[in-house]
């Protein structure tokens, strides 16, 4: 295969191009919460600050398993209100089992055995896919732009434009880098 030394590779085609402060990628609890905590950050040191969160999903939450046990307080401390949003009902749990499955049975082992970031008291259990359609709407009233992505479509970063990745988002984490970014850009 032969190139062609004659074709200016600078000299790419024109493309439409939005520019945005945040990009964010993932439209699940994690990247929804960054969005929603950026823009309450903004609000709260009086900044104009442009989000865009993408989702390969055609609407937010699209990808998100259906049924999930969810541990309330990162969401409580992000919107108190959160549970009157989600559209379907949330159950608290309510017994934990702790079982040894074997071939032919099960045996129940106490739950003093069970490390305590596996005992769910306290705990909601309902539809994360509802709970991110909620927070989606709760994002757009902030003025938060969604663009679902496409197969083919590329997405370019601008070196001013953070990337936040939901995989990675830690919510302590979250926060410390949140208000590095509204404090860098005032």
């Amino acid at each position: 295969m032969a190139i062609d030394n004659s074709v200016n590779v600078n000299e790419a085609p024109e493309r439409e191009s939005m520019e945005f402060d945040v990009l964010i990628v993932g439209g699940g609890p994690a990247g929804l919460s960054a969005a929603i905590r950026l823009k309450q950050l903004a609000v709260e040191n009086n900044q104009e600050i442009s989000v865009c969160l993408i989702d390969k999903g055609a609407e937010v939450g699209a990808h998100i398993l259906s049924g999930a046990v969810i541990d309330p307080r990162a969401l409580d401390e992000l919107l108190p209100n959160w549970q009157q949003l989600v559209a379907s009902e949330l159950t608290e749990v309510t017994q934990d089992s702790f079982l040894l499955l074997k071939e032919h049975k099960a045996s129940r082992l106490p739950l003093a055995l069970l490390p305590a970031s596996l005992k769910n008291s306290g705990n909601l259990i309902g539809s994360l896919g509802q709970v991110c359609a909620a927070l989606a709407a709760h994002a757009e009233q902030l003025v938060l732009m969604f663009l679902p992505v496409l197969l083919r479509q590329t997405f370019y970063t601008m070196n001013r434009v953070p990337l936040l990745v939901s995989l990675l988002a830690i919510w302590g984490w979250i926060n410390r880098e949140i208000q590095r970014l509204c404090i860098n850009q005032g």
